[in-house]
């Protein structure tokens, strides 16, 4: 099924509301008006262009934020509001279950990783590049 120029658009203007508003509530009624299309057939052409649900890409999207700002060191409480969700419980829940660790684990061993690049800069640097620029002699 080919969609047309305009449905793309309307899907795209719909993803960007998304990506500048991830941080608020977002509902997929006021989404989908917004492109001009029922909620149903708004969610099938998202999953269609994007391969993954709008709940599912706002998640993603919330959850890159949210590993960018505990890798900055941020509280944990500070990034769960800033990021959109209103319970800590929530947030620390889904982002196990989608990241793998629990946020203030995450946050401690990005802080960690950061720690150990700044004292041993060439350790974090692939190998093929040290040698191919002659890092290794200094």
């Amino acid at each position: 099924m080919q969609l047309a120029n305009d449905t793309y658009i309307r899907i795209v203007n719909a993803k960007l509301f998304i990506d500048e508003n991830y941080h608020e509530p977002i509902d997929l009624d006021a989404v989908s008006k917004k492109a001009f299309f029922s909620r149903f057939h708004f969610h099938r052409l998202f999953t269609k262009i994007y391969k993954k649900t709008p709940h599912q890409y706002i998640t993603k999207k919330r959850m890159d934020k949210a590993k960018e700002l505990l890798s900055d060191n941020k509280p944990v409480r500070e990034v769960c509001t800033e990021v959109g969700f209103e319970s800590i419980g929530s947030f620390s829940i889904l982002f196990k279950k989608e990241i793998g660790f629990a946020p203030t684990y995450y946050r401690n061993m990005a802080w960690l990783k950061k720690q150990a690049t700044k004292q041993q800069p060439k350790k974090f640097i692939p190998h093929c590049f040290i040698e191919s620029y002659k890092l290794d002699n200094n």
